[in-house]
């Protein structure tokens, strides 16, 4: 049985729900501004792999233009290199999909 704490967030997407497998987060600041992007490797309720980009204020998720810096990206790659499932999914790490 798997408890509260083991469950897997679940998101809606436009393919209906699915849960967030692992995800890595980049911080960013513009003046007094912080805020970070998100990637995220999700999993449908059919067992497709989907990758959700994102930015978050206080936590939140929000859609809209994600904008990076390139030392942005290159701290995305870095991050990427960590975890191999969602590397394996984002062609920006070098992965096979």
């Amino acid at each position: 049985m798997t408890t509260k704490a083991e469950r897997k967030p679940k998101v809606k997407t436009p393919w209906g729900t699915a849960e967030v497998v692992d995800e890595v987060k980049v911080g960013q600041r513009s003046g007094e501004k912080r805020f970070s992007i998100v990637v995220q490797l999700l999993e449908s309720v059919d067992g497709g792999a989907l990758v959700r980009i994102a930015y978050t204020t206080d936590g939140v998720v929000r859609r809209g233009p994600v904008t990076m810096r390139a030392r942005e990206v290159e701290r995305l790659r870095v991050a990427l290199a960590e975890r191999p499932a969602l590397a394996a999914a984002f062609p920006l790490a070098g992965g096979d999909a």
